[in-house]
């Protein structure tokens, strides 16, 4: 099984889509393996955003995810990076297809709701800037041979 890093930004937060968001990656069939709301540090969101120091929308981006709540979770399940970011849609909202996160409830650039990571190298760096080892749990919901196959269980 693959894990991935999610985290639902401060105007996901703000607009209430918490449930809603979480409710859809339940539904896909992946499972939550850690999950808190938290005020991020600045020194969090620089290590988070760090691939885009530099850019032009980096200094606003790290003002805006500090500026409010986020939820951050690890998510757990077969080719989750992947299935995670289909279920995300394009990263701007008028872009996002109907049907994803974004598709359904945003309309902005900057204000696209909902962060996920690009590649399973991009997870292993990003889930423990918000989670320690400990925090994270093991579990087996009970849903799961009707959700994998059998080689994708493993």
């Amino acid at each position: 099984m693959e894990r991935t890093f999610v985290m639902i930004k401060p105007d996901g937060v703000q607009r209430r889509l918490v449930g809603r968001i979480v409710n859809r990656v339940e539904e896909k069939g992946l499972k939550i393996v850690g999950l808190k709301l938290v005020s991020m540090r600045e020194s969090q969101a620089t290590e988070l955003y760090a691939v885009h120091k530099g850019k032009a929308f980096y200094d606003g981006l790290v003002m805006f995810v500090t500026s409010s709540p986020v939820v951050v979770m690890t998510i757990e399940g077969a080719y989750a990076v992947k299935v995670v970011r289909a279920l995300l849609g394009a990263t701007f909202g008028h872009e996002a297809a109907p049907g994803t996160i974004r598709g359904d409830f945003a309309t902005s650039k900057g204000f696209n709701l909902i962060h996920g990571s690009d590649s399973p190298e991009s997870s292993a760096r990003e889930i423990p800037i918000f989670f320690r080892p400990e925090e994270l749990v093991s579990w087996s919901p009970a849903d799961t041979t009707w959700v994998y196959e059998e080689p994708e269980r493993k």
